[in-house]
This record gives C-alpha cells, sequence and structure tokens, in this order.
C-alpha cells in the first residue's frame, strides 16, 4: 500500500530516543510517522536498571556536562512523570581498606599526585565527587546528601560489619519501558503515526524527500512512506540501519555495551537502594524492585553483533552474585534468581579503551547532502528528553519554521498530578473502588496514575473487571492496553507494560497470551 502524501519526519525506532523525538516534533505541530520492527522498547528501553540519575561514576571520567545536565533533569522529569517516577535514596557503603583496579582519569590523576593512593576511592573524594553532584544538579525536591553511621543506622543491617560509614544521596526510579510507551501515546494525541510491528527494509533518497519501504511483520503486507526528513534512532540497530537500509556511506558507528541485571526476592525491608563499588573499578546496584524483589546489576560488556538477543551469561550472573555478596552479611545464591534481563547500550564509539569507560554522551549526526537525514548515536534514559531537543533544533536547521521547545514541565498521560499527591490518588482509588485490594491499588496508580479511573471504568464490584488472571489483573486492564497501549502479546504486557510476569505462574501467563491473540486476531505463535 502507498501513501503518497510527505509528511515532515519518519523515524526510524520506537525506543525511548525515537518516542520522545515523535513526541517532541508531533507537539511543535510537524507531521510524523513513526515505525518499529518490534514493540515499543522491545530492546535497549525496556533493559535498563530504571533509574534517572545523573550518573555518580561519569565523574570520574570528567563528563561534566552530561552529569549535570543529568542531574538538572531529573527534577524535570519527575513533574512531568509521578505515577512512573519517584525519588529514592541511595547508599554508599565506604570501607578505607578497599581497593579497586580502576582506570578512569580520575584515578591516573590521583596515582599520578599521589602513588599511595593507587586502587583507592578515598572518602573525601568520593565526598568531594557527592558535593559536585548535590550542587550541578540544582535540587529543589531532591534532598542532599548525608554521611551515616552503619553500625547503628537500620540501614547497616544487611550490610557486612566491616562497613562502618555510608553516604546518601538522591537520585531517581522510572518505570522504562511504561515510559516509551506514554511518550508514543503522547505522540500519537498530537497527531503523530506510529506504527509498531513494522520493519523499514529500505530507503530511497531524492533530493528532497525519502521514499521509504516497509513491512509489516504481522501480516507481510508492504508499506511506503514518504518524508522530508529522516530519524535514525534505530538503536543497536542505528548503525546496519544506516548502512544496510539506507545505503549510506560514514564512518560513524556504536560500540554496543551489554548490561545484564538479575532479580532476586528482596534482600532487605527498608526502601533504600545500595550503591557497590567493586574491585574491578566498576558499580552496581541494589534496588528494591516490585515491592517484594530486589534488582541488581549492571554489567558492562562488549556486544558484537545487534542481531544477537542479549542474555545475562552465567559468567555475568555469577559475578554481579560474587560482586553484591562482598558487601550483603548473606550471600546471595544462583538459585535465589527468579528472572534475568539483559539489554544493549549502543554508545557512541568514541575509541575508548574499554566499555566502562565509553562515552554516555549522545551525538547527533545530521547530513543534509539530499533529503535530510538525522542519525542518533548513543544517550541515556535520563536525558532522552534533553536529546529530543537537540534534535528538532537540528531539525529545525533542515525544515525552516520549527517552533520552540514545549516539553518541559508537560505531563505526560496520567502524570498530571503534583508529585507529593500519589498517596492521595491511591487514597481516592481505593475510596472509588472499594473490591480493589491495596496492592491493586498502589499498582494502578504507579501504572495508570489519573487514567486509573477510565481503565477501572464504571465496575462497581471485582465481576465487573471480567477475566481474573492473578496478581490483580483482569480482562478490563488488558483490553485497555490492547486498545490504548499497543500491547500484541502477552511479553508485551507482563514484561514490559508491566512486570506482572514475576508474579503469575507458567498457566496464568498462558492464559494472558491466549486472551490477548484472541482479542486482537493474531495467530498463536
Amino acid at each position: 500500500m502507498t501513501d503518497q502524501k510527505i509528511t515532515d519526519l519518519f523515524i526510524i525506532g520506537g525506543g525511548i530516543n525515537g518516542c520522545g523525538i515523535a513526541r517532541d516534533a508531533a507537539g511543535r505541530g510537524l507531521s510524523v510517522s513513526l515505525a518499529e520492527m518490534n514493540d515499543l522498547a522491545s530492546a535497549t528501553s525496556s533493559a535498563a536498571t530504571k533509574l534517572f540519575h545523573g550518573g555518580l561514576r561519569y565523574l570520574e571520567f570528567f563528563e561534566f556536562r552530561l552529569v549535570q545536565e543529568a542531574l538538572i533533569e531529573r527534577e524535570v522529569l519527575l513533574k512531568a512523570m509521578p505515577h512512573i517516577s519517584w525519588p529514592m535514596r541511595f547508599v554508599l557503603p565506604f570501607h578505607k581498606d578497599m581497593r579497586f583496579d580502576s582506570e578512569t582519569p580520575t584515578s591516573r590523576l590521583l596515582t599520578k599526585i599521589m602513588p599511595w593512593m593507587k586502587g583507592r576511592r578515598p572518602a573525601w573524594l568520593i565526598r568531594l565527587g557527592l558535593f559536585l553532584y548535590d550542587t550541578l544538579g540544582k535540587r529543589g525536591i531532591l534532598p542532599g546528601t548525608t554521611k551515616i553511621d552503619l553500625t547503628t543506622s537500620p540501614l547497616g543491617q544487611p550490610i557486612k560489619d566491616k562497613f562502618k560509614t555510608a553516604f546518601e544521596y538522591s537520585d531517581c526510579w522510572v518505570e522504562d519501558a511504561r515510559l516509551v510507551m506514554m511518550n508514543a501515546r503522547d505522540a500519537q494525541a498530537r497527531g503523530a503515526e506510529i506504527m509498531t510491528r513494522t520493519k523499514v527494509i529500505g530507503a530511497e533518497r531524492t533530493d528532497d524527500h525519502w521514499i521509504i519501504r516497509l513491512e509489516d511483520t504481522t501480516t507481510g503486507e508492504t508499506l511506503e512512506r514518504r518524508a522530508k526528513l529522516l530519524v535514525n534512532a534505530g538503536g543497536p540497530w542505528v548503525a546496519d540501519v544506516l548502512h544496510q537500509k539506507l545505503g549510506q556511506n560514514s564512518k560513524e558507528n556504536v560500540r554496543l555495551v551489554r548490561g545484564s541485571h538479575l532479580v532476586v526476592p528482596k534482600l532487605y525491608d527498608h526502601d533504600r537502594c545500595y550503591f557497590f563499588q567493586g574491585t574491578d573499578g566498576r558499580i552496581i546496584f541494589a534496588i528494591p524492585y516490585e515491592e517484594d524483589f530486589t534488582l541488581i546489576g549492571t554489567t558492562d560488556a562488549d556486544h558484537t553483533d545487534p542481531q544477537t538477543k542479549p542474555e545475562c551469561t552465567d559468567e555475568e550472573r555469577d559475578y554481579l552474585l560474587a560482586f553484591a555478596s562482598q558487601y550483603f552479611e548473606k550471600p546471595i545464591a544462583k538459585d535465589q534468581v527468579v528472572w534475568s534481563y539483559s539489554g544493549v547500550r549502543p554508545l557512541y564509539d568514541d575509541g575508548a579503551s574499554s566499555a566502562t569507560a565509553a562515552t554516555r554522551e549522545y551525538v547527533l549526526s545530521l547530513d543534509t547532502k539530499a533529503a535530510p537525514l538525522l542519525n542518533v548515536f548513543g544517550g541515556k534514559i535520563t536525558t532522552y528528553r534533553k536529546l529530543a531537543e537537540a534534535a528538532l533544533v537540528k531539525i529545525g536547521a533542515a525544515l525552516p519554521g520549527v517552533s520552540g521547545a514545549w516539553t518541559a514541565g508537560v505531563a505526560l498521560p496520567g502524570g498530571d498530578f503534583p508529585v507529593e499527591d500519589v498517596k492521595v490518588l491511591q487514597d481516592k482509588l481505593a475510596m472509588d473502588y472499594p473490591f480493589l485490594d491495596p496492592y491493586a491499588t498502589r499498582r494502578m496508580i504507579r501504572a495508570y496514575g489519573t487514567e486509573a479511573w477510565e481503565v477501572l471504568g464504571d465496575a462497581t464490584q471485582a465481576e465487573d473487571l471480567g477475566q481474573a488472571f492473578g496478581a490483580t489483573l483482569t480482562a478490563r486492564e488488558l483490553d485497555w492496553a490492547i486498545a490504548r497501549e499497543w500491547v500484541r502479546s502477552g511479553e508485551d504486557f507482563l514484561w514490559r507494560r508491566t512486570k506482572l510476569g514475576l508474579r503469575l505462574d507458567e498457566s496464568e501467563r498462558s492464559a494472558v497470551e491466549t486472551y490477548i491473540k484472541e482479542k486482537v486476531a493474531l495467530p498463536n505463535s
């Protein structure tokens, strides 16, 4: 099928960068089409550590601009999506005799000035980094750093006795895959065309527009779209799209870095996260997850082929377990792992000597030799909105007349309430739907915010919500996700729109899959 209309932008990639750019562009009045070959956020954007953070360790690589932008952006994003993001406090245990095999610019400088400091991050250096972290971010909501005596604080109970002192600082949590979906929904509401399971199979470049050939991967139907400007936000496939699908000669490339995570039953009862430093110079987090679990991650390993699905290897699993067990009083065994996931970060290839040292800065490359092409390299979820703004500056240079930035402070769907009112909304939902149990009430507000009332509709009793699948999931919620959130499979819903896959058994997950397939009339496969 051919659509002869020429839109302003065609975006390849339904991750956070593609959907963020689509939302920003549509809100400025540009006509936008976006194609994602799988489900929204099906790759990198659903496989992160799920933090809005400045990146404390990036200070060791002197990435001050990136850190400052991310720190400032935390509170902008908190206000726009208070249902799917919230502040967290991070506890960084310190031990004066710990040594690290670290090759950061900071460690090399320290070793040169003070050779006896080789392999150490002294307390004053950590405190200096946290001071910069507090001051660069211009905090309004998030509290600053404090020092903790782990021998008397409950925060020290899960940690080995040798750790006497810790520093506590602020960062934020985000439901990453829901963030992507909500950007896509807002883009669609502003006029963008969002096509999932639609693969770009080729594109022809003319002097004034692109002709993009597509395949609907569900039906096999071929499609065509035309656009004045093409945005390549392919994430791990950005280089493949650039060279293979678009046939462009370019020396720019990405470095694929795999990050793996483990989920185990919760290891402690408080709501703080732990920031652990490893003897290899790396860091990992242990984070309260989905109320009853702890998330441990992440690794940094080079990943050579974007076509190879990233999976947590046994080596990475054992590395994370051993790393965390250096700190927790009770060692964590591999049979405690209930789920693992892995994603590939498409970092701009700056020639760094290791995956850990590779830059986290994003790079936007605009080619205007004929119809304009914007390639998006790198980026991190915390700065996706700023990346989109920067992309629109580039786009505005190629398509004159683009209006100014607008997304700062504008809520995403369901996020139109103050940050401090989450509990108020939960109480109101419980009052309006008294048949919901407390977990369901919390879960619905955290997933849907003010749209929870639209999801539940006119139900006056649990039976009105239709088939119950377990873990408070009902047919009415699945119907909403199918109609409004591009859900087409059990995996879409159970592991991206929610994490209810952790709470349902195999037969319950199968029932969800069957229900969705029948509802959308897709073949079981």
